[in-house]
């Protein structure tokens, strides 16, 4: 086997960024000491762009990021799994996840950390609630606009589906999301968070046929992670109450006798 030298692996570079001007002056240039750091600074600001992109045609929006992450809140948390999953792997296999709980503990804050960590690997990724695109979905009238949508999130290497649950939907949501995972299955991994164990799905998608095959599709070879505990969120409420009332009571004038 042929081991490639130095300016052969720069060459190499050259191409794959196709900067045919240098290419086609490459014997000038053979062995000059600049040429390396040039092809470097265009690889590092491809790089740059092309996860700038990713980041806009991900709308994670704004999250907090996992080492802010109060690991003692849950009742009920497997953070090696939740680490695990930020490794990346499943992706490699073409995986699902399932973050399963009550609201608040923190399913789509996890979610987004994952879909983040993907993102500044290199992978595309798409960002959506259930509602949003169960919604734009079934609100489309031609096949041809239905096709399209269907393959901008069948098309991610990554689909975060948040919020699986919260509301319920009639049978054409529940065929749409189901030929949306049939489209993914075993070739790209989904993140779905939900409110709901699977057993429940029936109400999310009453009288809905599909169902079973459904949650059967979803979580072949899936990562399903349960998270138990109180609202995060509620918990914080209440402290910022406290805080207020504490505040007000420390400013009050004292009555006099």
């Amino acid at each position: 086997m042929m081991t490639l030298n130095a300016n052969d692996i720069l060459r190499a570079r050259a191409q794959a960024l196709r900067l045919n001007g240098l290419l086609e002056h490459w014997g000038e240039v053979d062995g000059a000491d600049w040429v390396a750091p040039l092809i470097q600074w265009e690889e590092d600001e491809r790089g740059h762009r092309s996860l700038q992109r990713r980041v806009r045609a991900a709308k994670l929006g704004r999250f907090k990021s996992l080492s802010d992450f109060d690991w003692q809140w849950p009742e009920r948390i497997d953070r090696a799994a939740i680490e695990e999953l930020m490794t990346l792997a499943f992706l490699k296999e073409a995986t699902n996840v399932v973050l399963i709980g009550p609201n608040g503990v923190g399913k789509s804050t996890l979610a987004q950390n994952v879909a983040h960590q993907a993102l500044l690997h290199g992978h595309t990724v798409l960002f959506t609630s259930a509602g949003q695109m169960l919604g734009e979905l079934a609100a489309l009238d031609s096949d041809s606009a239905l096709r399209k949508r269907l393959h901008r999130y069948a098309a991610p290497d990554l689909l975060l589906i948040d919020e699986v649950g919260y509301l319920s939907y009639g049978n054409r949501h529940a065929d749409l999301l189901f030929e949306l995972i049939s489209r993914r299955y075993e070739a790209r991994s989904t993140i779905v968070t939900t409110n709901k164990p699977f057993a429940a799905w029936s109400e999310v998608f009453p009288n809905a046929a599909c169902v079973v095959s459904l949650v059967d599709r979803l979580v072949h070879r899936a990562e399903v992670i349960s998270i138990e505990g109180e609202s995060y969120r509620l918990k914080e409420a209440r402290e910022r109450a406290e805080q207020r009332t504490s505040k007000r009571s420390s400013t009050r004038p004292e009555k006099r006798s």
